[in-house]
């Protein structure tokens, strides 16, 4: 019988959040349809910019209330970031619109084109289901499929944030358009706050797989939304090697290598997260789509699906190796690597491959990072020649930014305009500002190095790209005819100066997430280079049956990303972590020979 302590007296609001990778959508899928069964009103939400609620159950989901015809009970919701932003401008600019010269209706138009205008329109939809009793109180419970651990704690924080920076008062802020009404929110802000860190209201699932680095990113969540005030929280740890797969597969290396990493993985599992109710859920031998796949997640009288055959799963023509790509990359001399994708599927493994063979062959490469969950040097360990790592610290970034504008605009102002502008920079308006701006300075670097970029998961990554986007656009507006400029958007844009470098997994959600990353850099006028397929048990000829099944699911996946793009390498399931450079060395061999990869 499996037990499910997160589902003991399951109070009115569940938060699924963790790692990216680690399974929160199928789980939080999982939870409604469980609950829904039960005969509850469920309202499933999902506030990561790459959802694909909709995509698990086979329905289109949008910005508005959908019910999921196939069960009954449940209704889902995607606050989707690029609708909620549009709707925000249109409630301010168009009751002013015809009152306003076209002149400063443009100038508001630009200035709430920005990230920070994005956050703040989906943070507003989010607060009123947690603060607004009205708009939920049809539902016995109200389920959310957090972003990404880096985006869902800034999310979680606004709250605090906003209702700290409205206590003490906003001076004359530059980004008053964004933040145009937020006097009247204050009681939502305040509101959601208080849902968010009542026990009796709320409870965090925190989802992890049974790996180290997943069970790191859990104890560093925790530890930031306990200082939030969340303290009601449940462990659940997913995809665990079944006991009757290990048992079917004693010659099989990659089972036995997997389920004894899990077993020392849970061993030395942080204090604080062994003190709490754990749940335990095992790896099904086929994907999480569709209600059948969704009931056996949890149900545990469904019998494991039988293997599709015995017979090795077929790997699609026409595939590369990673160092194909690197022999390709190489030829510029320099250049930015961008490696993008969804959380969880491999992005720092994959960046810091390709930038230690750079190195090996003697370039000069910096790799660094956006991500506010960044392991490089957990990864790599040691110090290379020729390779030097860096992280974009959101915070230290922002300390210096505000000490910069100090410095320049401050020294012309009064006391009074210096009190003013410090409050303006108080503004978590300001972080994306000041993460653009050593952003920019990455991209310039690459005019005469190699710099591979392990971007943060995809919706943090396209705020990042919609603050590019509207630093070309202000560029652009203020330049005159014929002035010869180059912004960081129309780096990203040129090929030969910008490699975009799609990372996913062999796995459907996956592959669908990175095909709509795909649309949207299409949007930005960006065009991918290659995709990486990571951790392909087809890649690795495993023996045992349960692994096949897996495999044999791998096809379509593939199938699909050969599609998609013309340069596609695909990485083996290795037996060891990539971590340190031996591992990741070889990523690039010209052959090799699997065991377990890590996705990180």
């Amino acid at each position: 019988m499996l037990a499910l302590p997160f589902l003991d007296s399951p109070p009115r609001f569940l938060f699924f959040t963790g790692k990216g990778g680690v399974g929160k959508t199928s789980l939080a899928c999982a939870t409604a349809v469980r609950l829904a069964g039960q005969g509850k009103r469920v309202l499933l939400t999902s506030t990561d910019p790459a959802s694909n609620v909709g995509q698990v159950f086979g329905v289109t989901v949008g910005n508005t209330v959908t019910p999921v015809t196939s069960v009954p009970g449940l209704d889902a919701l995607e606050i989707d970031p690029q609708q909620a932003a549009d709707a925000y401008r249109a409630a301010i600019i168009d009751p002013v619109r015809d009152l306003l010269p076209p002149a400063e209706v443009s100038a508001m138009t630009e200035q709430l084109s920005g990230a920070c205008t994005t956050e703040i329109a989906s943070f507003n939809e989010f607060t009123s289901l947690l603060a607004d009793e009205t708009a939920t109180a049809a539902y016995d419970h109200v389920l959310f499929d957090t972003a990404p651990t880096g985006h869902t704690v800034r999310l979680l924080q606004l709250p605090g944030e906003w209702t700290t920076y409205l206590s003490d008062g906003k001076g004359d802020v530059s980004c008053l358009g964004p933040v145009a009404g937020l006097d009247r929110l204050r009681h939502d802000y305040a509101g959601a706050l208080a849902a968010l860190t009542d026990p009796t209201r709320t409870r965090l699932v925190l989802v992890t797989r049974p790996q180290r680095s997943s069970i790191r990113e859990a104890a560093r969540t925790f530890d930031e939304l306990r200082e939030l005030g969340m303290t009601n929280a449940h462990l659940v740890v997913n995809g665990v090697i079944p006991k009757y797969a290990a048992a079917d597969a004693a010659d099989d290396v990659l089972v036995d290598a997997v389920t004894r990493r899990e077993k020392e993985a849970l061993e030395i599992i942080p204090a604080d997260l062994a003190a709490l109710p754990r749940t335990t859920i095992p790896l099904l031998a086929f994907n999480t789509v569709g209600l059948p796949s969704l009931r056996a997640l949890l149900d545990p009288d469904v019998t494991p699906a039988a293997p599709a055959s015995d017979e090795i799963a077929a790997m699609p023509d026409g595939l590369a190796s990673l160092r194909d790509l690197v022999d390709d990359l190489e030829a510029d001399g320099h250049g930015l690597v961008m490696c993008m994708g969804k959380g969880g599927v491999g992005k720092t493994t994959v960046a810091a491959a390709v930038a230690l063979e750079l190195a090996s062959r003697g370039h000069e490469v910096l790799l660094t990072t956006t991500d506010p969950a960044a392991h490089l040097s957990e990864t790599l360990q040691v110090e290379v020649e020729h390779l030097t790592v860096e992280r974009i610290d959101p915070e230290q970034a922002i300390i210096e930014y505000r000490e910069r504008v100090m410095a320049g605009k401050g020294n012309a102002l009064d006391d009074a305009g210096r009190a003013g502008l410090a409050e303006d920079l108080k503004s978590p308006c300001t972080d994306e500002v000041a993460v653009f701006q050593q952003f920019s300075h990455v991209v310039f670097r690459a005019r005469k190095q190699f710099v591979v970029l392990d971007t943060a998961p995809t919706g943090h990554t396209l705020l990042l790209l919609d603050a590019t986007g509207s630093y070309h656009r202000e560029i652009t507006r203020q330049m005159s005819e014929g002035a010869r400029f180059v912004t960081p958007l129309m780096r990203l844009q040129d090929p030969a100066q910008t490699k975009v470098v799609i990372v996913t997994l062999p796995e459907t959600t996956p592959v669908l997430e990175a095909q709509e990353l795909q649309v949207d850099l299409a949007r930005a006028g960006i065009t991918p280079w290659a995709w990486v397929v990571n951790a392909s048990l087809t890649a690795s000829a495993p023996t045992s049956s349960f692994l096949r099944a897996r495999a044999h699911a791998e096809a379509e996946p593939l199938a699909r990303v050969s599609q998609l793009c013309g340069r596609v390498a695909v990485l083996p399931l290795l037996a060891h972590e990539p971590v340190g450079t031996a591992a990741l060395s070889e990523l690039t061999r010209p052959a090799m020979e699997g065991t377990l990869t890590d996705a990180h």
